[in-house]
């Protein structure tokens, strides 16, 4: 071997794009040197054995509201980097708003950069934002470098990042076109007066949002993709009645892709108590039989990945005292705990770790362009790597939340999936426990742009 790696991770059950096996991963200068038996380690080389845990790419979730600048009372860089790196994922990308200013003109979004220094423990890149009067920033947010633009359909629950119209969209698309890069859209329509005078109970809350909403907001965009022939991505699908279309719209060659969510596929409407407004997010949590049909949706690919959607507040915003759904604010904070979530949901569905690795790495890192170097253990990727126990469970409890804030209603789970060590471009950054060497994360920018 003409270069001593600086690092051997080795175990019996590494997944790689080959699938699973016994192997050591060779760490040169930050990336993957090479993917070796172990018995062929030269004999010089450090090694951290992970005897049977799981050593697979570290998770890279594309989907988070991190709210730095402007409401870091909420959360920000260093708390939700840090929360990340405990859960497994090396790489983030921070949406456009909820911070202030919200990210749709190069001022925000130079302002966002300089408040990520000294501050992430994992690699974070940037959304810009579309709303209706900020076409002409859009050029510039490309070519500064980032990764997609995300709009709203229906309101988005802060006035400074209003809805978009059929034509904003139309005006975008024919940019984006030029540049490669997706449209992210909360896909709701509104259709009406859905209120109700009763917004105690979760079914009264759905009501307000019915799966017509996400139906006729997704059957436009895919007439748009079709037009435009331009990436458009769904975010945090909820309703399962749009599948087929999805399907067909895939069958037909366009360039749709969609993303679900934890909570989609772990909760059910029917089993939220009265008043619990932590489950508050929208799209709602819906029913028993949707969150089976997402999961079909999974399984087949018409759903592509899985993000965590991240979205915390002050706890006095969620207004459990009052138990009313149409006053709390709708998000759910629960980025440290996606993969512990997800792998125990693949255990009671009999679904693979290879399957896992590409709905929370590959193809995620797919879609943000950035499959050059993450989302994989492959030779010249990052060395982003997590080791961590698949059989070993835990009971949810806010001491163990790394966030800002500990509220999230995943509180008193029993969970499968307890992450030891966390590489960040070969570096160890979370070791049992203790965070460690760092904050060494870095900014990520298209690659229209990037900078090194």
């Amino acid at each position: 071997m003409s270069h001593s790696p600086d690092l051997a991770i080795t175990s019996q059950r590494v997944i790689t794009p080959d699938g699973e096996k016994a192997a050591a991963v060779l760490i040169k200068d930050e990336k993957i040197l090479d993917v070796l038996p172990i018995d062929d380690i030269q004999n010089d080389c450090p090694i951290e054995d992970m005897g049977n845990d799981v050593v697979m790419p570290g998770l890279v979730d594309v989907h988070v509201h991190i709210n730095e600048p402007g409401r870091t009372d909420w959360e920000g860089f260093e708390t939700a980097t840090k929360a990340a790196c405990a859960g497994g994922i090396t790489t983030l990308v921070d949406m456009p708003l909820n911070c202030n200013p919200v990210t749709t003109n190069m001022g925000a979004f130079n302002a966002k950069i300089t408040s990520t220094q000294k501050k992430l423990w994992v690699d974070c890149g940037f959304y810009g934002g579309l709303i209706p009067d900020n076409l002409h920033e859009i050029e510039s947010l490309a070519k500064a470098g980032v990764l997609g633009f995300k709009a709203f359909m229906s309101h988005s629950g802060i006035d400074e990042f209003p809805k978009v119209s059929e034509q904003n969209l139309r005006d975008v698309l024919f940019i984006l076109a030029k540049h490669n890069l997706p449209l992210l859209v909360h896909a709701e329509l509104e259709d009406g007066d859905n209120t109700t005078d009763d917004l105690i109970t979760y079914e009264s809350y759905m009501a307000t949002r019915p799966k017509s909403w996400e139906n006729n907001a997704i059957k436009l965009l895919i007439s748009l993709c079709a037009e435009f022939q331009t990436p458009i991505h769904i975010v945090h699908l909820s309703s399962s009645e749009i599948l087929n279309e999805i399907s067909s719209a895939r069958e037909n060659g366009l360039p749709i892709t969609v993303e679900t969510c934890p909570h989609y596929l772990h909760f059910t409407a029917e089993k939220i108590a009265d008043g619990d407004t932590r489950f508050k997010c929208a799209p709602p949590i819906r029913d028993a039989n949707n969150r089976e049909q997402l999961w079909r949706g999974l399984k087949s690919g018409i759903i592509d990945f899985i993000t965590s959607d991240h979205s915390p507040c002050q706890p006095e915003l969620k207004k459990l005292s009052e138990g009313r759904f149409d006053k709390a604010w709708g998000g759910i904070s629960s980025m440290q705990l996606t993969l512990s979530i997800i792998w125990s949901e693949c255990k009671n569905e009999g679904l693979s770790l290879a399957q896992l690795t590409n709905w929370l790495c590959d193809a995620p890192a797919k879609f943000i362009g950035m499959d050059d170097c993450k989302g994989q253990i492959s030779p010249g990727k990052d060395a982003d790597i997590i080791c961590w126990d698949p059989d070993e469970s835990f009971l949810v409890e806010p001491a163990m939340i790394h966030c800002k804030h500990k509220l999230t209603p995943y509180n008193g789970e029993q969970l499968f999936g307890v992450v030891k060590k966390t590489f960040l471009r070969g570096n160890k950054i979370f070791d049992n426990n203790r965070f460690t060497n760092g904050p060494l994360g870095k900014p990520l920018y298209s690659s229209y742009d990037k900078k090194n």
